[in-house]
């Protein structure tokens, strides 16, 4: 998410609750993935996991890899499609040029990617932001594609990313099998030329994992099926249905070995065994955003605090995804408090799930002073250039300094990572 865009150019009171909604509740999903990730052990098992540990641990590890890892990342990226379809659209409605279009969002993506590096550097090595980034420089053209093709192309990319990512995954694991994240040295500055290192090739992993899914995003807006989810029940329904059940289904192979149910598995298992996780990363993301749809609609406009809090953390979901990896370097960096080396898989979602609330508290203080995140303040300003107008006005805003018109789109996305 990332699953991210800026929301400033938005009349607040107007947001569709749906996508809002969506990435504040997935941005636990990755809140728990990332923290599990600083577990230190001997040895790793696929995602991850450490191979040892308590049976509550083992537990929780079984529980995570089946609707957890690998089912964030799709649902931001969705949504993240959603949210260009939507800009799309509202440029149109306001007569600008495609040329005029592709322009402003090719320059949110490069401000993405600025964004991610520095995060990948400072923070954390998984970042999301530049994958999304560079999904809005490359890709910004299949806003333009026919249903058909975006349907065919989004199919084929996601056949492509789950074998690449079964084939990365086995092979991590026929080498002892590492953690993505966890730091080996106490010197930051060796950590950051780390991450540094490792950002370019996991970023352009994130790119692959994400494009089918942004383009199904894309389709989904043409149809409005987020803003208007009380037209689309039966849609919803299905997707959620069948996404979610494909989730579980397709991560209960790797969820056993994760949770030390299957020990020793083959190595000629374990490359089908997470090809059908990532398969159902994919129907599981899209799966939760159609659910939360549907409780969209069923809350309605009679939303209470909890509701409100976490649309506040959707809507300031860039901001809350960074406060995370702060919150992750300050826990658990060899040089800080070194968390990982005294909890488990359990105790470390518990913390996932601490500096998620933290968030979502966060950003509900920002929605009751009237404040955007500052994340998202910073992304507006540098895609749209500075503005004399009150962004949260309902009048039409000035066009920006660089000649593109300031228009937004009703939802937004992470992502994001994102996020």
């Amino acid at each position: 998410m990332a699953p991210f865009t800026d929301t400033a150019r938005t009349p607040r009171r107007g947001r569709s609750l749906a996508p809002d909604l969506a990435r504040g509740t997935t941005l636990l999903v990755i809140a728990v993935v990332h923290a599990h990730m600083y577990v230190q052990a001997d040895d790793y098992l696929p995602l991850g996991y450490p191979a040892e540990g308590g049976l509550l641990d083992r537990v929780v590890a079984g529980v995570v890899t089946l609707l957890g890892d690998t089912r964030g990342y799709p649902m931001f990226a969705a949504l993240f499609g959603y949210g260009m379809a939507q800009i799309h659209r509202r440029q149109q409605t306001a007569d600008s040029t495609w040329r005029d279009t592709r322009r402003l969002l090719r320059r949110r993506g490069r401000w993405l990617v600025v964004f991610g590096g520095c995060h990948a550097v400072l923070l954390y090595p998984g970042d999301i932001l530049a994958a999304y980034g560079l999904i809005a420089l490359l890709f910004v053209g299949m806003l333009r594609f026919k249903d058909r093709s975006l349907l065919v192309a989004a199919g084929a990319l996601c056949l492509v990313s789950t074998t690449l990512f079964s084939l990365v995954a086995a092979s991590a694991e026929a080498n002892g099998g590492a953690s993505t994240v966890v730091s080996t040295t106490e010197s930051p500055l060796r950590d950051a030329l780390d991450r540094a290192a490792g950002w370019p090739g996991s970023t352009l992993m994130l790119v692959l994992i994400s494009v089918g899914p942004f383009m199904l995003g894309v389709w989904a807006a043409r149809r409005r099926v987020l803003e208007e989810p009380g037209h689309h029940p039966r849609f919803l329904r299905n997707t959620a249905a069948i996404g979610i059940g494909t989730a579980v289904l397709g991560g209960l192979p790797l969820a056993l070995v994760t949770s030390l149910v299957w020990t020793d598995p083959p190595q000629a298992a374990l490359t089908p065994a997470a090809a059908l996780h990532m398969a159902g990363g994919v129907g599981g993301g899209l799966g939760y955003a159609a659910l939360i749809g549907l409780l969209a609609v069923r809350v309605g406009e009679r939303r209470g605090p909890l509701v409100t809090a976490l649309s506040a953390c959707g809507e300031r979901s860039m901001t809350c995804y960074l406060m995370q990896s702060v919150a992750w370097l300050g826990l658990f960096a060899p040089c800080t408090l070194n968390l990982g080396r005294h909890l488990g898989v359990a105790g470390t979602v518990l913390v996932g799930v601490v500096v998620w609330a933290c968030s979502v508290v966060t950003a509900d203080a920002l929605r009751r002073g009237n404040r955007r995140g500052p994340a998202e303040a910073a992304l507006r300003r540098l895609t749209y250039g500075p503005t004399r107008k009150d962004p949260t006005s309902r009048k039409a805003p000035r066009p920006s300094a660089r000649g593109c018109p300031a228009v937004e789109q009703p939802v937004d996305v992470p992502d994001e990572r994102g996020s």
